[in-house]
């Protein structure tokens, strides 16, 4: 192994690994180092890939890559405790190549992404933990590893070590992130027959369904369930605030099986076997979380920077596209021969002109908004099931009669006027 090499990357997970792979394919000299016993071990996410951002690093990967299926159908649940309005789309545009995004178990493609970068020439060193970055005279220089004789040096040190990212924090970078910034996702993998999925999901072979679970799939916690289908799996959990999870005191577990029982979800995973069970913090300050991203020989990169689209749902394109981004910086410095923040600076000024920091920014108040005012997910999701539940019951009253009675439900003149507020601010936050 070289003694000094032209970029040291810590984390091997998408933001890692897609940093990686470019550094490598462009001839630097890269060590990715990864604390799990192999790329994925550590690493959760809902299980949805988007294909454009992992295109324009490996074109044409979804014929190789171990995705499990296109998605094609993509549903909303809002959840009440015995009922749901559903909305979804259904496009088989999705379903024909190169298709528009897939489900996929990190634990493989994690493994096969991570060997594709190796192909390009890229040393990958797993079950190693950084404890903290070199520092000579204001510069990051290398780190400094748990392994004997742990000292590794290089041009440029790029974190991409998850959300909380104690090595960022070491440096100064950020605070240490309060429990209304982060979330806890806890997940379980279902084993389910291949054809018993298509049936329950409406679905033929080769094609996938995500459902996304609001209300009462956490219990009025801001936050989201979810259940996708996978091959011969199924994808289930759900992610709320820590500090929800707090304030209420739930476990994250139980609040898991209480989405499993629920009866709008009970049917889909009826009669499967649980494979595995995963739980994992997800960054969800958002752009107004976000600490410095860029400093002299280091860039942050991925969840380390709190790079989560929360609204929709969005974290690993994100990531892939920061790593590509920081690794197209890094060759420019070093063909510059300038590891400088001034240089380096490059990566956050096109991250954040682009589509990741255009929509951190789109949505940097959303969280802080719905967490404020509990009453979106609480309260205004069961009036919507009630509303529709009493205008879709045939019982011999006019329609008239029932929005009457929806009207009326509402409550007072002043509780009416604080949920058209309630829909202007939420329209506002979002806008």
């Amino acid at each position: 192994m070289p003694e000094k090499f032209d970029c040291i990357i810590v984390g091997a997970g998408p933001a890692g690994i897609s940093c990686a792979y470019d550094l490598a394919k462009g001839g630097a000299n890269v060590l990715l180092l990864e604390r799990g016993e192999y790329p994925g071990s550590k690493n959760v996410m809902g299980g949805v890939l988007y294909r454009k951002m992992m295109e324009d690093i490996i074109p044409d990967f979804y014929k190789e890559a171990p995705l499990e299926r296109p998605i094609v159908e993509q549903r909303f649940m809002m959840m009440d405790k015995e009922s749901a309005v559903t909305f979804s789309y259904k496009g088989m545009e999705w379903g024909k190549e190169p298709y528009n995004n897939f489900t996929v178990l990190r634990a493989h493609f994690d493994q096969w992404f991570a060997e594709k970068a190796v192909e390009q020439g890229a040393i990958l060193v797993t079950e190693t933990v950084v404890l903290e970055c070199i520092v000579e005279n204001g510069k990051v220089v290398g780190v400094r590893t748990d392994r004997p004789d742990g000292e590794i040096y290089a041009d440029v040190v790029v974190l991409a070590d998850g959300v909380n990212s104690l090595l960022a924090q070491k440096l100064g970078f950020h605070k240490e992130y309060k429990p209304d910034e982060v979330a806890l996702a806890t997940m379980e993998i279902l084993k389910l027959d291949k054809k018993v999925i298509e049936d329950r999901f409406n679905l033929e072979e080769n094609q996938g369904c995500t459902l996304e679970l609001f209300g009462d799939a956490t219990k009025g916690i801001l936050g989201t369930g979810f259940l996708y289908t996978n091959k011969d799996t199924l994808s289930i959990g759900v992610g709320t605030l820590l500090s929800g999870l707090i304030k209420h005191k739930i476990k994250p577990y139980d609040l898991l099986e209480y989405v499993k029982n629920h009866p709008m979800i009970r049917p889909y995973i009826q009669g499967s076997e649980p494979q595995e069970y995963l739980a994992h913090l997800i960054p969800e300050g958002g752009y107004n979380s976000m600490g410095k991203i860029v400093g002299n020989g280091v860039i942050v990169i991925g969840d380390a920077s709190q790079l989560v689209n929360a609204i929709h749902r969005e974290g690993s394109n994100l990531a892939m596209t920061s790593g590509r981004l920081a690794a197209e910086t890094v060759l420019l410095a070093k063909e510059a021969g300038d590891f400088s923040v001034g240089m380096l600076d490059h990566y956050r000024v096109r991250l954040m002109d682009g589509f990741v920091g255009q929509d951190m920014k789109k949505y940097k108040d959303s969280t802080h908004h719905f967490n404020k005012f509990p009453q979106y997910f609480d309260a205004y999701i069961p009036m919507v099931n009630k509303a529709a539940s009493q205008m879709f019951t045939v019982d011999g009253a006019s329609k008239w009669e029932k929005q009457k009675k929806i009207w009326s439900g509402l409550g007072s003149a002043k509780e009416k006027m604080k949920l058209a507020r309630d829909v202007y601010r939420a329209w506002k936050v979002m806008k």
